[in-house]
């Protein structure tokens, strides 16, 4: 049985890929800051595989430790998925409102936690382990509003490549999903219909497809991965 490792996955997109993941037959270790919802998670996941959920925020690093010390304890991890992130503040704050503790509190989640927790995990991750941090189009486009949180997934984007580098055993992905119909997304946009949206159970098959894909490690949006795969499929 495969291991994996997911933040940020009691709601949205982490949820949705911890049980493609389960109906698929991994094993689990999720978190979440908030721990109703994410218990909740858990429990229904355990109807599909064996789960271990850990409460607490990806910025703290006793928390990381603790999820270091649970990967160990399933003998290392095949799949580590950065999701967890930091929106900002709701309404998005232009970047002349944005105050230094707010972005620092932004840039830790986004960008230094990812770094950390992959660092505390290197030596559980077994060879050829997929890893996946979750980015977003404000990283590579521009949009009023969106200056911290773009420029943070800019980073992680940037972070990822270079792990790439430096670890090539491993398979290194940075995806952005694209928008969709979850809580953060809303936040983004408060009072505002955002029903248009695709769901993220539409979006988490194709976070799995990538896992398996074998294609080189890199940036991609969920459109390339799809596309990418019907191509090479087609062409088989």
């Amino acid at each position: 049985m495969p291991h994996a490792l997911i933040t940020g996955a009691s709601i949205g997109l982490g949820r949705a890929m911890a049980f493609e993941l389960a109906r698929r037959g991994w094993s689990l270790i999720i978190d979440a800051r908030r721990t109703k919802p994410l218990a909740s998670t858990a429990q229904a996941l355990s109807q599909l595989t064996s789960v271990r959920a850990i409460p607490g925020d990806i910025g703290d690093p006793e928390h990381r430790e603790q999820l270091a010390a649970a990967a160990a304890t399933l003998g290392g991890l095949d799949l580590l998925i950065n999701n967890a992130s930091d929106l900002g503040g709701s309404p998005l704050p232009r970047l002349r409102d944005l105050e230094p503790g707010a972005y620092q509190k932004l840039l830790g989640t986004n960008v230094i936690a990812p770094q950390q927790l992959i660092r505390a995990l290197l030596l559980s991750l077994h060879p050829q382990a997929v890893i996946i941090n979750i980015s977003s189009d404000a990283g590579v486009d521009h949009y009023e509003g969106w200056g911290g949180y773009g420029s943070s997934k800019a980073a992680l984007d940037h972070q990822t490549l270079t792990w790439a580098a430096e670890e090539p055993d491993c398979a290194w992905y940075s995806l952005d999903p694209g928008d969709m119909r979850t809580a953060m997304h809303q936040a983004a946009y408060p009072g505002e219909d955002i029903s248009d949206r695709p769901e993220p159970e539409t979006v988490a098959p194709i976070v799995v497809a990538l896992i398996s894909s074998g294609l080189p490690s890199g940036r991609y949006r969920a459109a390339e991965v799809t596309a990418t795969l019907a191509a090479k499929t087609g062409s088989e």
